[in-house]
């Protein structure tokens, strides 16, 4: 049996062992969804033997005892090389936008290679002893969520280099088909892919679009890619994040709230980074924007320069507002309203907020006037498109 035979073989195992469940409500039915690092079986009967390196961050645990991906597949006796880390380190611990550095993992003495610094690709050189690369973080679903942007880099790097690319899959949250496109000429760290901003995807599925579609910009333009699929879940269920995925997003409001919000991030209004409660607020130190006030302050770890730090913020509070999720641009809108003649602090960084958005037809249009109603309807042309391009990717049925 050739490499390229044994790889789709095992990918049929592993995707003929998907089964359907009934619907998840964030309660012990939870903990009958078997994520991809969790199928010990099929994940060592790929890696045995090979000379293994990791993408990985702390969300990479296995079972009730959260154990992390890299410490079980030691124990099993992988040959683990190396671990290439995302934004926010290996450990989750650096503040948003941070530099990431090289360094070595002192419980395992395992090197640690950044993928969020000097460079956000693998170099041939750091791959020259690997035969496969594993990718097992949690994503949130959005677009601009930088882990399925290095997952695009690795799996480049894989192809441009003849090495296997591994999958270890988990649910997406925020499991919705939702917001504009990403268009030509704003492909960037926050966008690579020509995606809507709610991609309603998994990473194995993103994956496997990102090959299907020839994304990549290597040569071959496709990778040896195989998908270790979860089990228990499918489209359309909801999934609660045992772990946060990265600092700012302490739960599951602010991971609902956090596609909404994250156009923002290119305003002078705090998300109150700097708080207790970072994505679940939006303030600005000017009262007409609301009565719940808050003062962002550097916190260690997640973010030691917040916008409007030290400063009284009035705005208001989501905590606990009933928000189902997908993409909303109600919130913008309010502030938007409310700014009047200043309505310039929403687009103080019009590029940023066109990466985030995917394109200046969103500013735009609300610079115009247009209502959310005449906004959304604007996008359904290329939805409609990109839900048929979907269904060919689709391993979770709904």
């Amino acid at each position: 049996m050739n490499n390229i035979t044994k790889w789709i073989s095992i990918g049929i195992i592993a995707f003929e062992a998907i089964y359907s469940t009934s619907a998840i409500c964030l309660s012990a039915e939870q903990a009958d969804i078997v994520v991809g690092a969790e199928r010990t079986e099929l994940v060592s009967k790929i890696l045995k033997g090979k000379r293994v390196g990791l993408v990985v961050n702390q969300t990479s645990i296995v079972g009730s005892e959260k154990r992390h991906l890299l410490d079980v597949l030691l124990a099993e006796g992988i040959n683990v090389r190396c671990v290439f880390a995302p934004e926010h380190g290996f450990r989750g611990s650096a503040a948003a936008g941070d530099a990431v550095t090289d360094s070595v993992d002192s419980k395992t003495g395992i090197p640690i290679i950044s993928l969020f610094g000097k460079t956000r690709k693998p170099s041939a050189d750091q791959l020259k002893d690997l035969d496969v690369v594993v990718f097992d973080i949690q994503d949130v679903g959005a677009r601009f969520y930088t882990y399925i942007s290095t997952m695009h880099y690795v799996m480049e790097a894989c192809a441009d280099n003849g090495k296997d690319f591994v999958v270890l899959d988990r649910p997406n949250p925020n499991d919705y088909v939702d917001g504009p496109m990403r268009r030509e000429g704003f492909s960037s760290f926050v966008g690579l892919d020509p995606i809507p901003l709610l991609h309603g995807l998994t990473v194995g599925e993103l994956a496997r679009m990102i090959n299907g579609e020839h994304w990549l910009k290597s040569n071959p333009d496709t990778c040896r890619l195989i998908v270790i699929p979860v089990k228990g879940w499918k489209h359309g269920n909801l999934y609660s994040l045992p772990v946060r995925p990265s600092p700012n997003l302490p739960n599951q409001q602010a991971i609902r709230l956090y596609p909404s919000l994250c156009l923002f991030e290119a305003t002078q209004f705090s998300v109150g980074r700097g708080t207790d409660f970072p994505f679940q607020v939006v303030g600005f130190p000017d009262k007409r924007y609301g009565p719940f006030t808050f003062t962002p302050q550097a916190k260690k770890g997640f973010d030691l320069h917040p916008l409007q730090q030290d400063q009284l913020c009035y705005g208001e509070d989501y905590r606990t507002l009933s928000f189902k999720g997908g993409f909303s641009l109600q919130f913008f809108s309010r502030f938007y309203q409310r700014a009047g003649k200043d309505r310039a602090l929403l687009f103080s960084r019009p590029q940023w907020f066109d990466l985030l958005a995917g394109s200046k037809e969103l500013r735009f249009q609300i610079v115009k006037g247009l209502s959310e109603k005449q906004i959304r309807a604007s996008w359904q042309p290329d939805l409609k498109k990109y839900k048929s391009m979907r269904k060919r990717y689709l391993l979770y049925s709904e």
